[in-house]
């Protein structure tokens, strides 16, 4: 971490004792521009050593333990450290290479108080914060607005409904953004408390889906009425919005299960359940409004060569019953 005043134990390259080397961590060794180097803290240390245990050829990775011991003189009305710990790969020479940069390694911090001996750490706090953050945005982008848009695509054409379509439709995706947003802005606290740990892809797709939410919100305020002219071209921006802020949510929400380290996790399956569900349920709705579709297509068409008339329901079954019979005649008949 850039600014830290280490202490890094390693094995000589001479002589192969342990040996306890203090370091700083400025930038230009974050960015391996120049080798980490060994020199004196701007800290009084007073003394310091390292203790290796698990014999002579025994490593950390091996399952060895090394204890440090130091001696500080802290300045006048100070009585709080922050602590950080690591371990690292290997060392060049005297000069220790970048250490692994995974979640865990990050968050390996902590505050304590000399005099009273508490600990503030902030590794529990992160981990309650992804948790709900996981939840609410899988809840949220994931499951409650696909199932909005469900909604807007097959219960508008059940004419028994009416506008209730519309209402059900904006109250779930309304409802679904205000909770994507509390998840988001979790997400953002996350990365605020979190310095060093990027999640490149999964950040830009939340801030994408964040972005084209807040766009179909705010197109619900400008939405023309039916007889204006930009009805059509409205009604072709909120459906492409709308599908593209669907697909980047659900894309996203298995980014976050992998960012995680939730990739074979119950969680992610109960996820995983529940959008194979709700595809089914689409899959099936779709094939039934094809089925109507082509229906209505074909009664519509007898209806122009004048073989129904425009309400006769009775006629239009009795011509379907000979058609079938006219079938099973000729079947037979061959």
């Amino acid at each position: 971490m850039t600014g830290t005043r280490a202490l890094i134990a390693f094995p000589d390259p001479n002589t192969g004792q342990i040996v306890l080397l203090p370091y700083i961590i400025d930038p230009t060794v974050k960015l391996q521009r120049t080798p980490l180097l060994s020199r004196p803290l701007d800290i009084h240390l007073i003394s310091s050593s390292a203790t290796l245990y698990g014999g002579k050829l025994a490593t950390v990775h091996d399952g060895a333990a090394v204890q440090f011991y130091a001696t500080l003189k802290l300045a006048t009305n100070k009585t709080k450290l922050n602590h950080v710990w690591n371990r690292g790969l290997y060392v060049q020479g005297y000069s220790p290479t970048v250490h692994p940069t995974n979640p865990n390694d990050l968050s390996s911090i902590t505050t304590f108080d000399v005099r009273s001996g508490s600990t503030a750490t902030r590794h529990t706090n992160i981990l309650t914060l992804r948790s709900a953050h996981g939840i609410i945005n899988a809840v949220s982008w994931g499951i409650m607005l696909p199932i909005g848009a469900v909604t807007a695509r097959y219960l508008r054409h059940v004419q028994s409904l009416g506008p209730t379509w519309f209402y059900v439709h904006a109250a779930i995706q309304l409802f679904g953004f205000v909770l994507g947003t509390i998840g988001f802005a979790i997400g953002v606290r996350l990365g605020d408390m979190s310095p060093g740990v990027q999640y490149g892809l999964h950040r830009k797709l939340g801030f994408a889906a964040f972005c084209l939410g807040g766009l179909q919100t705010l197109a619900l305020l400008f939405r023309p009425k039916t007889t204006n002219k930009i009805r059509k071209y409205w009604k072709s921006y909120h459906h492409f919005v709308g599908y593209a802020c669907v697909v980047l949510g659900v894309v996203n929400v298995f980014q976050g299960f992998e960012v995680m380290g939730a990739e074979r996790s119950y969680a992610k399956l109960a996820y995983c359940l529940g959008l194979s569900t709700l595809i089914g349920v689409c899959l099936a709705l779709e094939v039934n409004s094809w089925v109507v579709f082509c229906r209505k297509s074909k009664e519509e068409k007898l209806r122009r060569e004048g073989l129904i008339g425009g309400s006769d329901k009775r006629q239009w079954n009795h011509l379907q019953l000979i058609h079938i019979y006219s079938y099973f005649l000729g079947y037979s008949m061959v």
